[in-house]
C-alpha cells in the first residue's frame, strides 16, 4: 500500500513539473512565434470562406515574418 502511495506521488510531481514546463513555452510560442486563428464572416470573401458556406477557415497567423518585417504584397495582415 505505501508503495502505492510513493508510486502515486511520483506520477503527480513529474505531472506538475511537466505542466510547469509545458505552460510557458506554449505561451511564449503562441506570443512570439504563430498562433492558429479561425476565419469567420463574410470579410474575406472570397479568399476565405468562399460561397457564403457557414464553416470557417482555419489559417496560421506568422508573428515571425512581421517582427522582421517581411510583409509582401499579397500577404493577409491581420490586425487585433
Amino acid at each position: 500500500m505505501a508503495q502505492a502511495q510513493g508510486l502515486g506521488k511520483r506520477y503527480v510531481r513529474a505531472f506538475f513539473k511537466g505542466f510547469c514546463v509545458a505552460v510557458p513555452v506554449t505561451v511564449t510560442f503562441l506570443d512570439r512565434v504563430a498562433c492558429v486563428a479561425r476565419v469567420e464572416g463574410a470579410s474575406m470573401q472570397p479568399s476565405l470562406n468562399p460561397g457564403g458556406r457557414q464553416a470557417s477557415d482555419v489559417v496560421l497567423l506568422n508573428h515571425w515574418s512581421i517582427r522582421n518585417y517581411d510583409v509582401q504584397r499579397g500577404d493577409i495582415v491581420s490586425l487585433v
